[in-house]
């Protein structure tokens, strides 16, 4: 994969070192959540970002509460520190602006040409999102406050996505999933997350799935729209078979089997199998119609 020379994304802020969990009034403080999750190891901080991604997409009656116990949600403001965080982070900083410019110029042809999954929704021309850099903690306009342990996450109520670039070390260390592709593939993710959003797939409901269920749903089809970007930016950006690998090993790192879960019905993202197979979907086929998860029985997904 190669990034030198192309555009940068302008839908850019750098909110710069926060103060940490953003405590609104009776969540754990910042520094305790952090020595916990640090203490149960990644399995731990992964187990956080998939509760955030259940609140913000399949249980919103318990948003405020849950988002509180774990630090993320309150009344509070997460205080900005000093300085940006591309400051030190120039190089992951410059990677994400020129990755999310890259989907930008996916998604608006995607758009422009109607090569979408229908729900009832006319989206109309794709609305670029704000990607947010920020480190320790950050503010949301409508999705409560959050501590860099939630790891990366799609806010629909701004409509913005938030990465510590902290984050891509994690991959590399803790998730063994390095590589540039791989954290291209988070940012890819997270932008299918607000095309979900545009195109009212985070509103649909299939009879007799389970939120759980719902929320697998949601997920596989984010992997699979990522994937569609892969294939839609392959030349421009040099993206070959090995860069393919990374992002399919970095999908089955966050499987929920490979997390520990024994439990089918406590799965949220969907399994390794289903998460690559979905990812290489989009990637194959390079068309996002292909993505349409609530168009089959959960059995198939």
């Amino acid at each position: 994969m190669r990034t030198d020379g192309h555009r940068r994304s302008d839908n850019f802020e750098d909110r710069g070192r926060g103060s940490g969990g953003g405590m609104g009034g009776g969540g754990l403080p910042g520094g305790m959540l952090f020595a916990i999750l640090r203490r149960i190891g990644l399995r731990g901080i992964l187990i956080v970002a998939v509760l955030g991604g259940i609140v913000w997409f399949g249980f919103p009656q318990f948003r405020a509460p849950i988002l509180q116990l774990l630090g993320i949600g309150g009344g509070g403001e997460v205080a900005q520190g000093e300085g940006n965080v591309c400051d030190t982070e120039a190089e992951a900083c410059d990677f994400s602006r020129t990755v999310l410019a890259s989907t930008e110029d996916v998604w608006r042809t995607q758009f422009s040409q109607g090569r979408l999954p229908s729900y009832g929704v006319q989206p109309g021309a794709y609305v670029d999102p704000t990607l947010v850099v920020f480190q320790g903690g950050v503010s949301t306009e409508g999705c409560g406050n959050a501590s860099s342990d939630v790891g990366p996450f799609y806010c629909p109520a701004d409509r913005k996505l938030y990465i510590d670039p902290g984050f891509y070390d994690v991959m590399e260390s803790r998730l063994r999933a390095p590589g540039d592709f791989a954290q291209a593939y988070v940012i890819a993710h997270e932008v299918a997350h607000h095309v979900q959003n545009l195109i009212g797939a985070t509103r649909r409901q299939v009879q007799g799935d389970s939120q759980n269920q719902t929320s697998v749903r949601v997920e596989l089809q984010a992997d699979c729209l990522a994937g569609v970007w892969g294939h839609s930016a392959r030349s421009t950006l040099a993206i070959d078979e090995a860069d393919l690998r990374e992002a399919l090993n970095a999908a089955h790192a966050i499987g929920d089997d490979s997390l520990g879960h024994t439990d089918e019905r406590s799965f949220t993202h969907g399994t390794s199998a289903q998460r690559m197979r979905w990812f290489r979907r989009g990637f194959d086929s390079g068309d996002a119609r292909q993505c349409d998860t609530f168009g089959v029985s959960y059995q198939q997904l």
